[in-house]
């Protein structure tokens, strides 16, 4: 009947405005429909939930990182390896290389922004839109001064590995003078660092930016009139496109290139040129007293001898056999030969005086 509830659908479903009817709701559209079946129910839901693989760490690639907090091409620093415990390592290493860094360099001082501005720059018009821009790119500078700090610790991109970013120092001193103190005290002050390795220089990890990157790289310490032997050292990290034996063969040739009295020597050279490769960024020093210093580990450094001697009995020996030999005089070796002459003369009169005897 016209003005009446729709047929089959009930009171509920009457539409909007009949009498005695109500409004239609998506609720009661859905219970008039009658029951849906739970797979029906659950599509939406589950549609809604699924995500692509990638889908989380693609958003973690495009999260915006500070400048400056990844190890990457162009950087100095420190670079120290750890055992399984990376944030107290970054303390030990900020303790240590801020104690070192007063003795050798002074403590670390800031600037305040006010000071760094002239009288004059303080007395112009602010009204003057030149005068003003300067006065605030200049303390933008400052401010970035500021953050720079002397150390500052960077993602290495390695795991159980520390880069230490330097500001201001050389790091091979600084570094050869905290092992050198240790290995002369036997004191030793931290518990979580292993090595702790200078980097002077950061390249792209490629053979043709290597190559051209320590051409210039090597020159203070193998170019002519310098000269030394020297030993390479290579270590990859979450790397593989790099080979070892073409890497060392390459920055050995250029090496000898440079200087061809530079020799290697793998036993005790005077340069050991270390190469650290982390994903695509090449780390490279070149250092003293390699051998010494137990490659550069903070733990080993400060055992004795017989410590030594009880874990490495080879190393002992290896000392001994470093020995320096001076070389002998004119003098020396002209009174040598005079006393082999004499005894050469004793040894025939002796052989004709018994020759004599016999006969």
């Amino acid at each position: 009947a016209r003005g009446g509830p729709v047929a089959g659908l009930g009171r509920e479903a009457a539409p909007r405005g009949a009498p005695g009817g109500a409004a239609l709701t998506p609720s009661r559209c859905a219970a008039a429909a009658g029951p849906v079946s739970p797979m029906a129910a659950a599509e939406p839901v589950a549609a809604r939930k699924r995500r692509p693989k990638g889908h989380f760490a693609a958003a973690r690639a495009k999260r915006p990182r500070g400048s400056g907090r990844q190890l990457e091409a162009g950087m100095r620093g420190i670079l120290i390896t750890c055992n399984m415990n990376e944030r107290k390592c970054v303390g030990e290493a900020y303790s240590l290389l801020g104690e070192y860094g007063d003795l050798l360099y002074g403590p670390e001082q800031f600037s305040d922004p006010e000071e760094r501005l002239s009288g004059s720059e303080k007395e112009e018009d602010e009204d003057d839109v030149e005068a003003a821009l300067k006065k605030e790119v200049d303390q933008i500078r400052t401010s970035t001064e500021q953050k720079l700090r002397r150390f500052q610790s960077v993602e290495s991109g390695a795991n159980n590995v520390v880069f230490i970013r330097t500001r201001g120092i050389e790091p091979e001193n600084l570094v050869h003078h905290i092992l050198k103190d240790m290995y002369a005290t036997k004191k030793k002050k931290t518990r979580v660092i292993l090595r702790m390795l200078p980097i002077s220089g950061t390249c792209k990890a490629f053979m043709e930016d290597m190559k051209k990157y320590t051409e210039t790289f090597f020159e203070p310490w193998f170019k002519a009139p310098n000269k030394g032997t020297f030993q390479i050292v290579y270590k990859a990290r979450n790397n593989s496109h790099m080979s070892r034996e073409e890497v060392i063969k390459e920055l050995a040739g250029i090496v000898g290139s440079l200087n061809p009295e530079n020799k290697v020597d793998l036993n005790n050279p005077q340069y050991t040129v270390v190469v650290e490769i982390i994903k695509n960024v090449c780390c490279l020093s070149v250092v003293r007293d390699y051998v010494l210093f137990r490659k550069y580990n903070l733990q080993e450094v400060v055992k004795s001898n017989k410590e030594d001697a009880q874990q490495n009995p080879s190393t002992v020996t290896e000392e001994q056999n470093l020995t320096v030999v001076k070389p002998e005089t004119e003098e020396e070796k002209s009174s040598e030969v005079k006393q082999e002459n004499k005894s050469e003369g004793e040894i025939q009169a002796e052989s004709k005086g018994n020759d004599t005897l016999t006969v």
